[in-house]
């Protein structure tokens, strides 16, 4: 065999026995959590808090007036200024 494919047929052997392990000791993370917990554990939390309160969404065809309102009452400032200007 090549020196690649040894490799390859000794990783899957890794793979396989740690696989097969009976046990595997937990993370200090967890440990830490589970000696934590033993003495005060944790309250009850849900899984998603309720949402604020939210405005009701404008609908689109809304939101397009808005704007294009906002653009014509900036055209006719700019036009009015521009007809008070002095020459």
């Amino acid at each position: 065999m090549t020196e690649r494919g040894q490799d390859d047929v000794q990783r899957e052997f890794d793979i396989k026995w740690a696989d097969a392990a009976t046990y595997k000791e937990p993370s200090a993370r967890a440990r830490m959590l589970a000696a934590r917990w033993k003495e005060n554990p944790p309250e009850a939390v849900p899984f998603r808090g309720d949402p604020r309160p939210v405005a009701r969404p404008r609908s689109s065809w809304m939101s397009t007036t808005l704007v294009l309102a906002g653009v014509a009452a900036v055209i006719l400032l700019l036009g009015y200024m521009r007809f008070r200007a002095p020459y």
